[in-house]
């Protein structure tokens, strides 16, 4: 007689528990066991326990391969569904055997659980896995089939604000240290220079080294806003000019507003390091064409003109922002990655084990954001581009996306960022990139020891096909590969992945409350056109600009909702469901945490010493994957 001891875990989530039989039957290389009930005295099966079983048989059955897991009815009671987190079996030779599970199982289901090490589909040689492998990606493939990524889909009070204090009044219950700073400080230029570098779209801004011709900044107008003695080419060269162009937006169309439809900022800003290290706005010019009605504005201006030019400007870069920088470049490609995780890898893939804890929630976000958010009735349709010009914004973006781009070290490179300074996005960024490249390089290289490991996993291969056809559409101008030949290639790639994620959605995302709740520092909406002459704006000009009182406040509460941390938060390298079953990838994971604990640590200390903190790379302040 043969003894298999069982621990059965259930699930610490609502109603994981279950009232119903649980059957198991174990697969090995030598036969199966009986169809055998697990059964103890008293309640089985209670949220948040383990069990341990006893299954007998009369003989070892070998190398254990598989269970089968069955629940069906107890008498006439309602369904409950049961949420397994894991099985693990001892066997009667005395191996210990982990079978991950982490999915709810209901009433005359028949589930089939695979164990042990992680497995390349090259490895498995036993007849029956081969089999069980094939089976499991077609039923994924069947299940997962996307929404056409989105990409192919790219083809209450109406009263207005009587003054800028009163935009305070919603915000009594609702602030955060950052918000109140942003409601003192949003009409100071070093700080608004600032915001492009360490706010939540540190995506546009790159060094200026000649100006663009349709961009007719001149020494003398920009000379009195640079260091004494200095010009616009001597600054250019030492590399203290900086410039975001928004030309991406030329021409798109608008969304009507009391019957107008008014252009929407397509401009131009130019930006100057001083001597004290700040990144001050020097020139701001509305829209791509120089003209009469198209005046280069200046800090010299009267004051509201050149808060009205801030304002549009930062209205381009906040619609850019959404559109492109979070929808389309984390959570739609998120849902690229997600999709063809689930669809090309069987659980028992390393690579899946790997990537699985970073997918967690993406498609069900996705879906609630494509009906309240990103949809011809969504918030972001109250934009002043509104749903058609937004659209239209993130299919011109698409089609420029290029994988370079999604590489923080080379986009930082690209942008030429590397040296200006009190750039936080980018040093922290980097460090959490390099950080995540060491985790993803230790695990890859210990499944993958060679090149030609890579080229032989026909499912690896598939995945990063699926990526390329559907998630950049199969364009070789974006720079996506098609398939891996090395190791190096899918260390590089997944980093990305996992990068993308966490990092770079948490850099877009948490900190939107914090800095768009204030409608004049940066808003969706602005309900006239932008001005075309000089010296004829007021305070009452701003008012009528920005979004009207119910406006305001949808926006603050989309900005809160997406801003906020739930109960149910899984921070960036904490993995509760256990899916490495080798002692090496579980060594790997602890030194990851160690790593990333230090970086908080360092982060938090660097932050105290700040008047304005940078927060959002903390990796004990981001999550895992995109869940909201």
């Amino acid at each position: 007689m043969a003894e298999y001891k069982l621990e059965v875990t259930t699930g610490n989530v609502t109603n994981a528990g279950t009232l119903d039989h649980i059957h198991v039957i174990l697969i090995g290389t030598k036969g199966k066991s009986e169809r055998t009930e697990l059964d103890n005295f008293g309640v089985d099966f209670k949220t948040g326990t383990t069990g341990i079983y006893t299954v007998k048989t009369s003989l070892s059955l070998g190398k254990l391969l598989l269970i089968k897991v069955e629940k069906d009815a107890l008498f006439f009671l309602p369904e409950d569904e049961w949420y397994c987190s894991k099985i693990v079996v001892t066997t009667p030779e005395g191996d210990v055997i982990l079978f991950p599970c982490y999915r709810w199982i209901s009433r005359g289901e028949l589930v089939e659980l695979r164990g042990g090490r992680a497995m390349k589909v090259f490895e498995d040689d036993h007849p029956l896995l081969i089999e069980h492998r094939e089976k499991e990606l077609i039923l994924k493939k069947s299940l997962y089939h996307g929404a056409e990524l989105m990409f192919k889909g790219l083809v209450g009070s109406t009263e207005q604000w009587e003054n800028i204090e009163d935009l305070k009044k919603i915000f009594w219950s609702k602030k955060t240290p950052v918000s109140e700073y942003v409601t003192e400080h949003w009409k100071e230029d070093d700080f608004y220079g600032f915001q492009f570098l360490n706010s939540i779209n540190p995506n546009v801004i790159k060094r200026c080294s000649e100006l663009p011709p349709n961009f007719p900044v001149t020494e003398e107008t920009v000379k009195p806003f640079l260091e004494k003695g200095s010009s616009l080419q001597k600054e250019m060269e030492k590399g203290n000019i900086f410039l975001c162009d928004f030309k991406r937006m030329d021409g798109l169309p608008a969304k009507a507003y009391d019957g107008e439809s008014p252009r929407v900022t397509a401009g131009l800003c130019l930006f100057y390091i001083n001597p004290e290290n700040k990144l001050l706005p020097v020139a701001i010019q509305l829209h791509q064409t120089p003209s009469e009605e198209n005046p280069i504005f200046l800090p010299s201006d009267s004051e509201t003109d050149w808060l009205l030019a801030k304002i549009f400007i930062k209205n381009a870069d906040f619609m850019q922002h959404q559109s492109v920088y979070h929808f389309m470049n984390t959570h739609y490609l998120a849902e690229v990655f997600t999709v063809a995780t689930l669809r090309s890898f069987p659980v028992i893939h390393p690579l899946y084990k790997l990537l699985v804890p970073h997918v967690r929630y993406t498609l069900q976000i996705n879906t609630m954001a494509r009906k309240s958010i990103f949809a011809p009735a969504g918030i972001l349709s109250r934009s002043s581009l509104g749903y058609d010009g937004m659209t239209e914004l993130m299919r011109r973006a698409f089609s420029e996306l290029t994988y370079s781009s999604l590489c923080l070290p080379d986009n930082i490179t690209a942008r030429g960022l590397e040296s200006i300074p009190n750039f936080y996005y980018r040093d922290d960024g980097l460090k959490l990139w390099n950080i995540i490249n060491s985790f993803v390089k230790a695990v890859v290289e210990y499944y993958y020891p060679s090149d030609s490991e890579v080229c032989k996993d026909t499912e690896l291969q598939e995945w990063i096909s699926e990526i390329f056809t559907h998630g950049f559409l199969g364009n070789k101008a974006s720079e996506c590969p098609a398939c891996f030949n090395t190791v190096e290639e899918v260390i590089k790639f997944i980093t990305m992945v996992i990068f993308t994620v966490t990092g770079q959605h948490a850099a877009v995302n948490n900190g939107q409350f914090d800095y768009h709740s204030w409608a004049p520092n940066g808003s969706l909406l602005l309900r006239k056109p932008p001005p075309t002459t000089k010296g004829q704006s007021s305070m009452k000009t701003i008012l009528e600009t920005l979004p009207n009182v119910g406006q305001t406040v949808s926006f603050a509460a989309m900005a809160w909702i997406l801003s906020d941390m739930y109960t149910d938060v899984v921070p960036l390298g904490t993995y509760p469901e256990e899916r490495f079953d080798e002692s090496a990838p579980k060594q790997i994971i602890k030194e990851f945490q160690a790593e990333l604990s230090c970086l908080s640590k360092a982060i938090t200390e660097r932050n105290s010493q700040l008047e304005v903190p940078y927060t959002y790379l903390n990796p004990a302040q981001m999550e895992n994957s995109i869940t909201i």
